[in-house]
């Protein structure tokens, strides 16, 4: 993922076509490749960053204990290891905690404050939270607890927190526009650090480097989805290069030799891979394994917390299938030949911790909004996880609805909420009522490519520049493309459900190329491979797919990731 780019280098026109129709003109091609880190905005500017630095360094100095709160998902996990290791460097253990998602739930609450201050903790920071814990923040002032929070959700309390220090990008006087607002709260956390290391240089300490952080940034950045700005772009290209030399047993775990013998870890590793494994023990009971893991100093402990990670991740899919089947047939039960404008399904007994995933598999495969509701640990109070589609900001769509509630947060794309059972029809009437109003292109998934391209289009200077794109994700996302001159020449099915292909040119029948469609069998409103097979002579076959590389022994081979075929 070197910059391979100057202002001189002609770039493959497929790049180049993508690149413009995204909005991206010409002029800024250079910077939308940067790696340049002197050309990131000023992080340091951030609101209160300098009076928690410094009383941070305070606390350093004076021996004081303290204490590192993080939400239980990836980007809260990485902001934890992230400070952890930034602290070690200067010789300091700090005291971690993490939160269950079935007992505490979201968030910092006041028994948190008591936790930390029966280790003694005098200073306590958040990473990815607090931003909406204003009694938390009143009960730490009582006990006399500085609490620093750094979170980077919406500020959507009357007030915000009475805490020492509130750093958020997101925050209510905070400049809009302003590229920090995309950062996650993992750059959040890399920001502060950097702070505190700009204060110690001012009066004279030596510091080590943080650039090694930037691995944690990368994984937290890419797999929060965090809007990939260009500043998210030049932070994570460094640290997902940065993981294929780690010194960091934890993360060492996740990859084997094929992958660091690459020039960088391919963005779809993090998201598809390290993420589900990270999360995989917050989902199910707690997170604490995924950080021992992520802090581990010895091979020993690292393997041995990355097994957890490996059963819990196993165990986590089986619930999530049984989950998503129950979810799926109460969909299809109540499935009507009038519009479709949301999924909204409960059933007391789903697991808490995978209904976030099931509402995404839900958006994917009936491509409109959905949201799965679960019993929560108060009786007769429900609790569930949203996801949108398409434009549609689903955040405002709750705000409509929020009398229901007992809380709701998130963004536009993601949310929680909890409420009691008996608002559960009411919450459908009024969602349905609102989404009406809103025209279908903005609230539907929509089926969505790049440019055509052609069979011959396809060759390893494009595979090479597509690469110089990663990392891909919110905001960036991998191109795709359509082209109608290829033949499928063979297929095979694997594991009952994937798809292997076999492509060649309509033009050139030698000039072949393989394919691989995950989960395809049985995928909604899509034709069968015999079906395809069979009548694309008749009547065309367009394909619609990514470029990648198949990295396996040393081979490079290029691969057809397809979404879908379809006749025509």
């Amino acid at each position: 993922m070197e910059n391979i780019h100057t202002t001189e280098t002609k770039y493959h026109p497929v790049i180049e076509q993508v690149l413009l129709k995204r909005n991206i003109p010409e002029s800024q091609f250079e910077e939308f490749f940067s790696w340049n880190l002197r050309q990131l905005p000023d992080l340091t500017q951030l609101k209160d960053l300098d009076i928690a630095a410094s009383r941070i360094i305070a606390a350093m100095q004076h021996k004081e204990t303290i204490g590192i709160y993080g939400d239980y998902d990836v980007d809260g996990t990485t902001s934890c290891a992230l400070l952890y290791q930034f602290f070690l460097m200067h010789g300091i253990k700090v005291k971690l905690f993490q939160p269950s998602r079935f007992v505490e739930g979201y968030g910092i609450h006041p028994g948190s404050i008591d936790n930390a201050l029966n280790e003694n903790v005098s200073v306590l920071i958040t990473v990815d939270c607090g931003i909406t814990n204003c009694e938390t923040a009143d009960y730490a002032l009582d006990k006399d607890l500085d609490l620093i929070i750094t979170d980077h959700h919406k500020d959507i309390r009357e007030e915000m927190p009475k805490a020492y220090a509130v750093i958020n990008p997101n925050r209510r006087d905070e400049p809009d526009p302003s590229e920090l607002r995309t950062l996650a709260g993992v750059g959040v956390a890399f920001a502060l650090c950097l702070e505190i290391k700009n204060q110690l240089e001012k009066t004279g300490n030596e510091t080590p480097s943080i650039y090694p952080l930037l691995q944690y940034v990368a994984i937290g950045t890419i797999c929060d989805l965090a809007h990939l700005s260009n500043m998210n772009l030049k932070l994570t290209r460094h640290g997902l290069k940065l993981i294929t030399e780690s010194k960091y047993e934890g993360v060492i775990c996740f990859f084997n030799d094929e992958d660091r013998k690459a020039p960088f870890i391919p963005s779809e590793k993090i998201s598809f891979y390290v993420g589900p494994l990270i999360n995989s023990k917050g989902r199910l009971d707690h997170p604490e394994k995924a950080l021992n893991l992520l802090i581990a100093d010895n091979h020993k402990d690292a393997f041995e917390n990355y097994s957890h990670l490996e059963i819990s991740n196993r165990e986590r899919k089986i619930i999530q299938k049984e989950v998503f089947d129950g979810a799926k047939k109460q969909v299809l039960k109540h499935f009507s030949s009038s519009e479709n404008l949301i999924n909204i399904v409960y059933s007391p007994e789903w697991h808490e911790g995978v209904i976030g995933i099931v509402a995404s598999k839900l958006v994917e495969t009936f491509e409109v909004p959905a949201i799965v509701f679960t019993n929560a640990e108060e009786k007769g109070i429900i609790k569930a996880s949203a996801r949108s589609a398409g434009e549609l900001n689903l955040f405002d769509a709750l705000k409509a609805c929020e009398d229901l509630f007992i809380k709701f947060g998130g963004h536009k794309a993601a949310a929680g909420l909890s409420m009691p059972q008996e608002n559960l029809e009411p919450f459908k009437a009024r969602m349905n009522e609102y989404l009406q109003k809103i025209p279908a292109i903005q609230r539907t998934v929509q089926d969505h490519f790049d440019i055509h391209i052609s069979f011959q289009d396809i060759n390893k200077q494009l595979v090479k520049e597509l690469e110089s794109m990663e990392p891909f994700g919110m905001g960036n996302e991998r191109p795709t493309f359509r082209m109608n001159d290829a033949i499928i020449e063979s297929y095979s099915i694997l594991k009952d459900v994937h798809v292997k292909w076999s492509f060649t040119s309509k033009s050139n029948p030698t000039h072949k190329i393989s394919g691989i469609s995950f989960n395809y069998i049985g995928k909604w409103n899509t034709l069968s491979p015999d079906e395809l097979f069979k009548k694309q002579y008749e009547e065309g076959l367009t394909v619609q797919f990514q470029v990648g590389i198949n990295r396996f022994r040393g081979n490079e081979i290029i691969q057809l990731m397809v979404d879908k075929a379809f006749l025509g």
